[in-house]
C-alpha cells in the first residue's frame, strides 16, 4: 500500500474525530495521565517520591532526550500532598537571584505583580535566601516542606549549582528543609562529576536513570495511550507495525509519539482500523527517520535483484550466441 500525506481539508476530518478520540493519544505535552510505567519509569517515580518523603536533600533524575523525564516530574508533583510546597523550574538559564525569586514566587511567598513591577528586583541574594529560610522554617509545625525541581539541569551555570549546594544546607537538626530534584539529560551526570561541583555531587543521595522502552514495553505503551484517549472505535497496530515502531524509534517515547501520531493521520485517510507496517514506514519517512523495511518492500527488493540478474544472464547468453559463428569460420 502506498499513501501520501496531505494537509487536512474540510472534507477530511482530523484523525482524532475519525477514531473518536476525546483527545490526541500521542500528544507531546507532559500530561501525567499518559505516563506509562515501564520498569525504569516506575523505579524512577518511586525513588523520587521516596526521596521527597524522607527529605533526602538532593536527588537526580537523568535520561536521554525524549525519554519522559518531565512527565515523570509532573506525575511526582501530582502525587504530593498539600503540605508540600513545590517549585518546578523549566528554564535553567537563570542567575542566582532569578532562581531565588522564582522559587519564592512558586512557593507563594512573593506575588507575580511584585516580580513584574521590580519591587523586589533590588533585593540582595542574602535577603532572598533569608526569606526562603524563614518560610521553610514556618512549615515545620505543620510537617510541611519545600520541593524544588529543576528541568534541563545540565545547563545550569556553576554559580547556580553552587547556590543549590548552599540551599541544600537549609536544615534543622533532624531534617532538610528543601528537597532539590535535578532533572537532565545523561550528560548531567558528567557535569556533576566535574571538580568544580564536587561538593554538590557528594550531597546527592539518590540517582535515577530513565531507559528507552523495550519492544514489549512499546506495545503496552501504545495501548495505554490509546486507552487514556478514549477512542470510540477499536484501533490497533499489528505486530509488524509495532516492530517497525521499535526499529525506527529505538524505544524513545517522544519519537514513538511522533511516529504513531503521523501513522494514525495516514491510516485515517485510508479508513484503516488496524495499522500495518508500511503505514509506519511512510510515517517514519515523512518525519525524516530511517524508515524500517517492511516484508513487502524486502520482497520487492529481492524480486528486482533476481530480475536484474536474469536480465544480465539473458544478455550474456544472447551475446555468446551472436558471436559464436564469428569465432568458428569452419
Amino acid at each position: 500500500m502506498s499513501a501520501t500525506v496531505s494537509s487536512p481539508s474540510r472534507e477530511r476530518p482530523q484523525y482524532e474525530d475519525f477514531y473518536g478520540f476525546v483527545q490526541s493519544p500521542f500528544t507531546l505535552a507532559p500530561d501525567p495521565r499518559f505516563l506509562y510505567l515501564s520498569p525504569s519509569h516506575d523505579a524512577a517515580l518511586q525513588l523520587l517520591l521516596l526521596a521527597i518523603s524522607r527529605k533526602e536533600g538532593i536527588v537526580v533524575l537523568a535520561g536521554d532526550i525524549g525519554t519522559g523525564k518531565t512527565t515523570v516530574c509532573r506525575s511526582v508533583l501530582e502525587r504530593l500532598d498539600m503540605t508540600c510546597f513545590t517549585s518546578l523550574l523549566l528554564n535553567p538559564f537563570l542567575s542566582v537571584e532569578e532562581l531565588l525569586r522564582e522559587i519564592l514566587l512558586d512557593f507563594g511567598v512573593v506575588s507575580r505583580e511584585a516580580v513584574r513591577s521590580g519591587r523586589i528586583g533590588g533585593t540582595t541574594k542574602h535577603d532572598l535566601v533569608s526569606t526562603l529560610h524563614e518560610f521553610l522554617v514556618s512549615l515545620i509545625p505543620i510537617g510541611g516542606s519545600g520541593v524544588l525541581i529543576i528541568d534541563e539541569a545540565q545547563h545550569l551555570s556553576p554559580q547556580v549549582l553552587e547556590e543549590l549546594r548552599v540551599l541544600s544546607n537549609l536544615e534543622t537538626n533532624h531534617q532538610k528543609l528543601l528537597q532539590i530534584v535535578l532533572v537532565g539529560q545523561l550528560n548531567l551526570l558528567e557535569v556533576l562529576k566535574s571538580p568544580a561541583v564536587k561538593q554538590l555531587d557528594q550531597r546527592i543521595s539518590m540517582r535515577a536513570i530513565l531507559h528507552p522502552l523495550s519492544r514489549k514495553d512499546i506495545e503496552s505503551y501504545i495501548g495505554h495511550r490509546l486507552s487514556v484517549a478514549h477512542g470510540s472505535s477499536s484501533i490497533a497496530f499489528d505486530g509488524g507495525a509495532l516492530d517497525a515502531i521499535y526499529t525506527a524509534s529505538k524505544g524513545i517515547p517522544r519519537v514513538i509519539n511522533l511516529l504513531c501520531d503521523r501513522a494514525l493521520m495516514i491510516a485515517a485517510s485510508f479508513g484503516l482500523r488496524t495499522i500495518p507496517p508500511d503505514v509506519v514506514s511512510e510515517a517514519a519517512a515523512a518525519l525524516g527517520l530511517r524508515a524500517p523495511r517492511t516484508k513487502a518492500s524486502a520482497w520487492k527488493d529481492r524480486l528486482w535483484r533476481w530480475a536484474g540478474l536474469a536480465a544480465a544472464v539473458i544478455a550474456l547468453v544472447s551475446a555468446l550466441l551472436l558471436f559464436a559463428p564469428l569465432s568458428n569460420p569452419f
